[in-house]
């Protein structure tokens, strides 16, 4: 009977740590090209930067290219138009950032509802978030922010605007509006797994008790949405900051430098003043400050996560 029993129960799986070397690579080899790719793409162009950063590369001096160690680094730091250019990304990330979460809350909380249509008003909530950015930031200058023939203008029309410049008068409102009305559907599809997620038998019992809807919304369904709030915070200031396109096709980078973040003042030191040293140094310090920030953030939400479970 014992010889039966150990015939038919399975073998167990191969513990990871008794694995081989050569079967453990045998099992990453289909990895490799994607992580050659990778590497091929991100990491040596990245190189080439840290590598050129410590040179006095101009392409309009066609000897220059003498190595310089900090200096590039030294006169970023000092140059009052880097310090401009953090303070507008600071500005223009934090503002996008909360506007579309409590935008993308709102209509989380919405959607959470069964009503008639409720597919098709999803689905045109989402689409902001699948237009191409240059062609939305197009679409935007042209067509809403025109100060002759703008959407803007002719909704307010009414209420005494005349043919107001927008980008000219409000530059970065503009392109915070424009950052808003682009990210709130990822916000807000973030947040709807969030509130997909809770126990329907809390939310039972809640009501049983006799709390109202903005108590439960308050005292239960906001601390459970703690850590999809986090996530959505930290997955949107990665990629606000590094916002260039919805600039380059409204405002570029003006009036006065009023719109220029960090991106579109290494676009220029890079492809208008063809000061390659200097841009290279200002991109590794954005790419260092990003992978600090991005660590402190990775770290706080994985706290967040695993508190939860």
């Amino acid at each position: 009977m014992t010889a039966v029993v150990d015939q038919v129960t399975p073998p167990e799986a191969p513990d990871r740590r008794e694995l081989t070397q050569g079967q453990l690579w045998r099992r990453r080899t289909p990895l490799l090209p994607a992580l050659i790719l990778v590497i091929l793409l991100t990491q040596i162009p990245f190189l080439l930067t840290i590598w050129y950063s410590f040179q006095d590369r101009n392409l309009l001096r066609p000897g220059s290219g003498q190595f310089v160690g900090l200096d590039n680094y030294s006169e970023v730091f000092t140059d009052p138009l880097f310090r401009n250019a953090v303070g507008n990304t600071i500005v223009m990330t934090v503002s996008a950032v909360i506007l579309s979460l409590i935008l993308g809350l709102a209509l989380a909380v919405l959607l959470d509802k069964v009503f008639p249509g409720r597919g098709i008003v999803r689905t045109l909530l989402i689409t902001p978030f699948l237009v191409m950015p240059t062609a939305a930031a197009l679409l935007w200058k042209t067509s809403f922010f025109s100060p002759v023939f703008g959407l803007i203008n002719w909704v307010l029309a009414p209420f005494g605007v005349g043919n107001l410049d927008w980008v000219s008068t409000y530059p970065m409102a503009t392109i915070v509006l424009v950052l808003v009305w682009e990210w709130t559907p990822f916000m807000m599809l973030i947040l709807l797994a969030g509130l997909q997620s809770q126990s329907p038998d809390i939310l039972e019992a809640a009501k049983v008790d006799g709390a109202g809807g903005w108590k439960t919304f308050r005292l239960i369904t906001l601390p459970h949405l703690r850590q999809f709030i986090d996530l959505a915070v930290l997955l949107g200031s990665i990629y606000i900051v590094h916002t260039f396109d919805v600039i380059f096709m409204i405002t570029q980078g003006g009036p006065g430098q009023a719109t220029t973040n960090l991106p579109y003042f290494i676009y220029q030191e890079a492809f208008r003043a063809f000061d390659v040293g200097e841009a290279a140094a200002a991109g590794v310090i954005v790419v260092a400050a990003t992978i600090v920030i991005a660590t402190f953030a990775l770290r706080r939400v994985s706290e967040v996560f695993k508190g939860e479970v």
